[in-house]
């Protein structure tokens, strides 16, 4: 992955085909791809949540980049490999699942009493920025 990351930031599409599956390569848009390379600024990627099988692999990326000098973004997916004549190979992508946080107790705002018991403000006390 590490690898297909760099290929984007130096614009190796090269590279990019050749470490598709075979069977994507057609699907892809390589015009489009190329253009959208030339016009971004790849800014870090993180990698985590690896399952390596033997011969199938998924992680979740998330690689962040900027467009034509405007604000930062990401590419966040969850990529699936797969080894294709004894190397790993890039097959497909889907999105994270997004979970909700629910609260179990109310929110404390800055101005609320802390719940430690000071009698101070939750934003002088446990709240503050160190």
């Amino acid at each position: 992955m590490r690898a297909r990351y760099t290929a984007h930031v130096v614009g190796d599409i090269e590279f990019l085909k050749y470490s598709y599956a075979e069977e994507k390569r057609e699907e892809i848009n390589w015009d489009y791809l190329v253009k959208w390379i030339e016009r971004s600024e790849f800014l870090g990627l993180e990698i985590s949540n690896p399952q390596i099988g033997e011969d199938e692999a998924e992680l979740e990326l998330i690689a962040h980049y900027r467009e034509q000098g405007k604000q930062r973004d990401l590419l966040h997916e969850i990529s699936q490999f797969r080894k294709q004549d004894g190397r790993w190979v890039f097959f497909d992508a889907k999105a994270p699942t997004i979970t909700t946080v629910r609260r179990d107790s109310p929110k404390i705002g800055r101005n609320d009493p802390c719940p430690c018991g000071s009698g101070k403000k939750f934003k002088k006390c446990h709240g503050a920025v160190v």
